[in-house]
């Protein structure tokens, strides 16, 4: 009871000092399963491991095949989470790039280090090969915290995360393949009784991923389930599936769970969000306890393994020359700049399903007694520890050497995605800029999807967009929204990530009212708010410029803005296309460039009125 219990709160401990000093959460988790596991037995008195998974066979916290039954089924729930984070639009806004890493960047990496796995360790082919499929997966858990905190371009950013996702079911595939076909095979990989498997597999875990998956979303959708069942109705739907697929293919649950999430995931259900925060919560302490007890149940005997150059020269070759060789082919000719390629070519990072499916083949295979399969479980944590070990520490600084690294972010996030919303927003991106909507509202969010912006369906009370690593090349935050409260809460909790650049608001009724009142982050006007806009974007549909040569032309269109309620100033576009956003305080504005353009909202200004400085 202690060892369980221990397991836990250690798992919840490490997650919390991964969040603390923002590092991958499973640096600390392996490290913290390795010092009670293995490392325990050099500093306990009787010689032991404080935590014990399997001892002898029969004994310990899993005895006989519990830990592969626990295993199986945490992984499951895990693939099935980042099944239904994958979106078909998204995947399609990635381009060509992410889909030639999961073809042609997997057989290179599987052919590159099973290669390399038997030269050097001397494997055999099948064991290499083994190896090689389970290290081609490269971990969304362990890629968001590294890049959650490195200003990066959104295509780089995009590529790495969506690879992590959809590299995963490929990887867990590959390896179950090569696992039965050393299985079944008895000695001879390619057999006939091996390419049936092959075939159950696919056929049985699309199937019944597929046809539960809408099953569910039916049952869903005609409230055949309570809400307050839901979660836990689909924890129970995700877990036989993978059982009642695995006992008519073999090996097949893994698959029908991933298809099974990225069908529910793609089909419009309305409390996917509800389903997917319960499913995050539960990964997270899965992947707690996972990976401390798949570090715990390695031995000394195996970590010996590992202490010679062979395994230097094996990490080396995977990391420096399998890992750049594949991206680089799988992006020929994507527009992608050698820096860009030597970036995601270094981030690598490996995670729980890498690790998970090889200690539980590793174990089945060497319980078997097939040669070399001892080997299988250490070698692929130290890829994954070493590869997190090293990324986590040099990711931030690689990007600087680079090039990559954003000193300045440009990006708009814009808190609100209703008419005026959507004009300001279609304004900026018709000006090269990267803009982002998120709206608690689902027909606010379609209709900007519909004008082909970028739109996030969200609640700002979550913590939904500090995990989006696509939204680091942000520095701009605008929030739009109709409620006070809710423009004053999105400043203060997301000024420090999001708006290093400038964080603004609409004024308030009450504020507008009140002059001697006024926030330092209004935005526009402190004589207009949100009610004043959505009029003037429905009584005048469209964003105006005004070409403008200095300071003195800019103050006097403000002074028409502010006497004529019929227009609203916006932003100040230079010769370069750089924008500058127009804040409350309009006369604090710095110096204005020749051939500027004023940009407002609201009924065309007449230029004669302004002045004869204007063109």
């Amino acid at each position: 009871m202690v060892a369980l219990a221990g397991i836990i709160i250690l798992g919840i401990l490490a997650q919390w000092v991964a969040w603390r000093f923002k590092i991958p959460a499973i640096l600390p988790l392996i490290l913290i399963g390795l010092l009670v596991g293995p490392l325990a037995t050099l500093y306990t008195e009787d010689g032991t491991k404080l935590i014990q998974p399997i001892w002898n066979g029969t004994e310990g916290l899993f005895p006989g095949e519990s830990l592969f039954y626990f295993v199986s089924l945490a992984i499951s729930i895990i693939l099935f989470e980042g099944g239904l984070t994958l979106r078909k639009n998204e995947i399609l806004n990635v381009g060509p790039v992410i889909l030639k890493l999961i073809t042609i960047a997997v057989i290179i990496t599987f052919f590159g280090a099973g290669f390399a796995a038997h030269y050097i360790f001397e494997l055999s082919w099948p064991i290499s090969f083994l190896f090689s499929s389970l290290i081609i997966v490269t971990g969304p858990t362990v890629i968001t915290p590294i890049l959650r905190n490195i200003p990066l371009k959104k295509d780089i950013s995009a590529i790495l995360k969506w690879e992590g996702i959809l590299i995963d079911p490929v990887g867990a595939l590959v390896a179950v393949l090569v696992f039965e076909f050393i299985s079944v095979g008895e000695g001879s990989a390619f057999t006939k009784t091996a390419f049936i498997e092959f075939g159950k597999i696919v056929l049985f875990g699309t199937t019944f991923g597929f046809t539960f998956a809408h099953g569910l979303s039916i049952a869903i959708r005609k409230k055949i389930i309570p809400h307050y069942l839901l979660n836990v109705f689909t924890l129970a739907a995700v877990l036989g599936v993978f059982v009642l697929s695995d006992a008519f293919a073999h090996e097949s649950g893994l698959l029908s769970v991933v298809v099974m999430g990225m069908v529910l995931g793609n089909v419009g259900l309305p409390d996917i969000e509800e389903i997917l925060y319960f499913k995050e919560s539960l990964s997270v302490l899965l992947i707690s306890i996972l990976f401390i007890l798949l570090s715990a149940n390695i031995n000394m005997e195996d970590l010996e393994l590992l202490y010679n150059w062979k395994a230097i020269l094996l990490f080396a070759t995977v990391v420096f020359i399998v890992r750049p060789i594949g991206v680089f082919l799988s992006s020929r000719n994507s527009g992608l700049k050698t820096s860009e390629k030597l970036f995601i070519s270094w981030v690598g990072p490996r995670g729980i399903v890498a690790a998970g499916i090889a200690s539980l083949f590793g174990l089945k295979l060497a319980k078997s007694g097939e040669p070399g399969a001892e080997y299988i479980t250490p070698l692929v944590f130290m890829i994954v520890l070493g590869t997190v070990l090293l990324n986590a520490t040099t990711a931030r600084v690689f990007a600087k050497i680079v090039g990559v690294f954003l000193h300045k972010s440009e990006g708009i996030l814009i808190i609100g995605a209703s008419k005026v919303s959507r004009l300001i927003a279609a304004y900026l991106k018709s000006n090269n800029k990267h803009v982002v909507l998120i709206d608690s509202n689902r027909d606010n969010i379609k209709k900007a999807k519909d004008l082909h912006l970028e739109a996030i369906e969200g609640n700002i009370y979550s913590d939904q967009l500090k995990d989006n690593i696509e939204l680091n090349d942000i520095g701009f935050l605008m929030a739009l929204t109709g409620n006070t409260d809710i423009n004053k809460y999105a400043i203060n909790k997301f000024r420090d990530q999001f708006g290093e650049n400038g964080s603004f608001r609409l004024v308030s009724t009450e504020e507008m009212n009140d002059p001697d009142n006024n926030p330092d982050e209004g935005l526009f006007s402190h004589t207009d708010d949100y009610y004043k806009l959505i009029e003037l974007a429905e009584k005048y549909p469209g964003i105006q410029e005004i070409k403008i040569k200095n300071s003195e032309d800019y103050n006097s269109l403000i002074k028409i803005t502010k006497n004529d309620h019929e227009t609203i100033p916006l932003f100040i576009k230079d010769p370069d296309n750089n924008i500058r956003i127009i804040s409350a305080y309009s006369e604090k504005m710095s110096k204005i460039n020749e051939d500027s353009y004023f940009v407002y909202i609201g009924k065309p200004i007449d230029v004669e009125v302004v002045g004869k400085n204007i063109d």
